[in-house]
């Protein structure tokens, strides 16, 4: 098995699915990439939601399964890291509740790089905290995209903005495309 570093070591697409789906759905969307030189890993958030009321709400409403839901991220990684596939190696990516909890992750949780954070459509809006911040000392060069559209019903523009604000400060390098049309 090739070692982390190594240019031919495995590289993994960490797939956090959407509110209500599943990770059949997040492959599903990975297949209309056609051919990727990846290897998908898809966790399932217990019963469809990686927690239960929207981002928007107080970090109290959402804490315990927050917890859990980055708890199954952080378990994913370590067990990749153990399978020799190092972060470098690894795409966080996410799918609206799913790209929020990615976003989460890395501003909140573990600001560790990987090696790109992807936060697709319609998402990319961390969870809420009091104070929104990262964590001090923690930089995170990992190349960020985040794709949303304007007038999103569930994940306002100005949230995606602020969390490539949030992603620009703590030193990513950040894709920012807001569509003008709505989701549908």
């Amino acid at each position: 098995m090739a070692t982390r570093g190594d240019p031919e070591a495995p590289r993994v697409v960490l797939a956090l699915h959407g509110r209500g789906r599943d990770p059949d759905d997040v492959r599903t969307t990975a297949a209309r990439f056609g051919e990727v030189p990846a290897r998908f890993v898809a966790p399932a958030a217990p019963g469809g939601s990686w927690y239960p009321k929207p981002f928007l709400e107080p970090l109290d409403e959402n804490r315990d399964a927050l917890l859990r839901a980055l708890g199954v991220v952080d378990d994913e990684l370590a067990r990749l890291a153990d399978a020799g596939v190092g972060r470098d190696r690894v795409v966080l990516w996410g799918f609206s509740q799913g790209a929020c909890l990615a976003a989460h992750h890395l501003l909140v949780r573990d600001p560790r790089p990987c090696a790109r954070d992807w936060c697709c459509s319609p998402a990319g809006a961390s969870v809420r905290t009091r104070s929104r911040r990262r964590r001090p000392g923690a930089p995170a060069p990992t190349p960020a995209i985040l794709r949303s559209v304007a007038h999103d019903p569930w994940v306002p523009a100005h949230r995606v903005q602020e969390t490539a604000s949030l992603l620009l400060a703590g030193g990513a390098r950040v894709d920012l495309r807001i569509a003008p049309a709505t989701s549908t």
